[in-house]
């Protein structure tokens, strides 16, 4: 009488270099995981700012305002705008509200020049977002401030090899409790299917807290070694914290009501309690990623959620069949799993596929992005990829419909072999993906001002001139600005302006120009340069009955 299992076939020479083969796949997967997230990995992205980045205005903005594509909370004491004398001039906490946040800017006492303004917010997604740009008042510094190392990032790979080991781990979890539970052979022993599933469990665990970490690294800005428990607190007191501390509450919920679902004979109840659990943990991926701040999240979390279910049913249950079912399984027991396994694949493959087009569509808002982003471009090597792999599972389901599977199970076993390297690949490139920005949110960024004139700051003992020659161009009209200011730099008020322009090299003596008042330390003017040149500008401005300084300044005209 058939015991339901034979003696297990001797490997071939050539198994041990296929099986060599795959552990380098899997490794070359692992590394490009282990590629730095850049600062590009945030993925919210500044849209506007005011003043708008290396702008040249004529006073000292009271306000900084910072619009960004998604909801920010900004990162204690990381907002901060520095003066042209690289003291911060910022007050106090920024206000943020939605997608916008200010920061109070004091009136320095110097306020002439370039400022820096740095940023480090974490997104609705989780992900941390650094940052910074510069304005001018009155005219750019000499020698600006410069940003400091907040745009880098701290965590290093740690975050999306976390990722990686994650999904690993749901491969390993969700596998062999879906072929226990529907297809395993009676006499067959499930402990083997139970330490696997575990081990995928803790691996989960692990990554969960690995990430974490990580985010609580780049949120702060500072390295792993170095967090604190309030570095760490501020990373989980987010949404993404507590999506992250209802994952690990998940898996140990599954972890204890596992042994009773692999045991034969396990109630229809707790199955189906494991199952929502499971669910629900899966879910917890989505709600700390892209679709969170997607344009529908509702739907964007939906399908990212059936997305990660057919993936983790289909390569867990192929990861099982290969390691304890089709090798040592007798064949007329393998001719009815399979045919049932078949079944299972297609439809989670179905959902994979459409739940997987429906959110690249979201993610990538538009066409131009497939190509044109780097999100786009990891998308179609995943997509890539993934055909090859459903061309494989293709032969090997025409291998079961043909009823030549079950007697032949080592073409099914390399065919196996072939998909979940393939496989680890994707999952890598997965693991990158959900660390890029989303096409969607490419060509938003904030723009900044293209300047073509000169700018100049021009110092007496009396009074400091600003002003600039715009577009600096022969035969058009250029527009002339000049603001005074005490040596303190407080706006000093004109009684008159004298403005003249002359191009000595070319004989042209110098022309006087009219002058507007817009405000009492301000004056405009229209100039015209009939030819280009080293041009001679000379200012005058008398600041009382008895008090007048003049600046001259050399401005090259196109």
């Amino acid at each position: 009488m058939s015991t339901g299992t034979r003696p297990a076939r001797p490997e071939p020479p050539h198994g041990r270099t296929r099986a060599a083969v795959l552990l380098a796949l899997v490794l070359a997967a692992l590394c490009g995981a282990l590629a730095p997230a850049g600062p590009a990995a945030a993925h919210a992205v500044v849209v506007s700012t005011s003043p708008q980045r290396d702008a040249v205005v004529g006073y000292a903005p009271r306000e900084v305002v910072v619009t960004f594509s998604e909801p920010v909370t900004p990162v204690p004491g990381r907002a901060r705008v520095l003066a042209p004398d690289g003291r911060r001039t910022d007050v106090g906490d920024p206000e943020v509200r939605g997608t916008t946040m200010r920061i109070a800017v004091r009136a320095p006492a110097r306020p002439l020049g370039t400022y820096l303004v740095s940023y480090r917010v974490i997104s609705a997604d989780g992900h941390p977002v650094a940052g910074s740009f510069t304005y001018s008042a009155g005219a750019p510094s000499t020698a600006p401030p410069q940003p400091t190392t907040d745009d880098a990032s701290p965590g290093g790979p740690l975050v999306p090899v976390a990722r990686y080991l994650g999904y690993l781990g749901l491969v390993a979890a969700v596998g062999p409790p879906l072929l226990a539970a529907t297809m395993w052979p009676r006499r067959r022993s499930r402990r083997g299917a139970l330490l696997v599933a575990w081990a995928g469990l803790g691996l989960v665990a692990v990554a969960t807290v690995t990430t974490w970490a990580g985010q609580a690294a780049e949120a702060v800005g500072v390295p792993v070694g170095e967090l604190t428990l309030t570095d760490l607190r501020t990373a989980w007191a987010g949404g993404v914290g507590a999506v992250l501390a209802a994952r690990l509450a998940l898996v140990g919920v599954a972890a204890a009501l596992l042994p009773a679902l692999v045991r034969p004979g396990a109630s229809r109840r707790r199955t189906t309690v494991l199952a929502l659990v499971g669910l629900a943990g899966l879910a917890t991926w989505p709600l700390a990623g892209h679709p969170v701040a997607a344009p529908m999240p509702a739907v964007s979390i939906a399908l990212a959620t059936v997305h990660v279910a057919g993936v983790t049913a289909w390569l867990g249950g192929l990861l099982t069949l290969s390691v304890f079912l089709l090798r040592r399984t007798h064949e007329r027991v393998l001719a009815r799993i399979l045919p049932a396994w078949s079944r299972w694949a297609t439809v989670a493959v179905c959902w994979l596929v459409a739940a997987g087009l429906g959110q690249a569509a979201i993610e990538l808002g538009r066409p131009s992005a497939l190509l044109g982003t780097a999100y786009g471009r990891l998308l179609c090597a995943k997509a890539g990829l993934l055909v090859a792999v459903l061309a494989v599972a293709a032969w090997q389901r025409h291998l079961v419909r043909r009823r030549v599977a079950a007697s032949h199970p080592r073409w099914v076993v390399r065919a196996a072999g072939v998909e979940l390297a393939v496989n680890a690949v994707v999952l890598a490139l997965t693991a990158m993906l959900v660390q890029t920005p989303p096409g969607r949110t490419a060509g938003t960024e904030a723009a900044g001002v293209v300047r073509e004139g000169v700018a100049r700051s021009l110092h007496t003992d009396l009074l400091t001139v600003q002003f600039d020659v715009y577009p600096a161009q022969a035969g058009t009209p250029n527009s002339l600005h000049a603001y005074v200011y005490t040596p303190e730099g407080r706006p000093l008020p004109v009684v008159e302006w004298t403005v003249t322009a002359a191009l000595p090299a070319a004989g042209i003596e110098p022309v006087t120009v009219a002058v507007d008042t817009p405000e009492p330390h301000h004056g405009s003017a229209e100039l015209r340069f009939p030819v280009p040149g080293d041009w001679t500008v000379r200012i005058t401005a008398r600041v009382s009955d008895i008090d007048q300084s003049t600046v001259t300044a050399t401005v090259p005209i196109r």
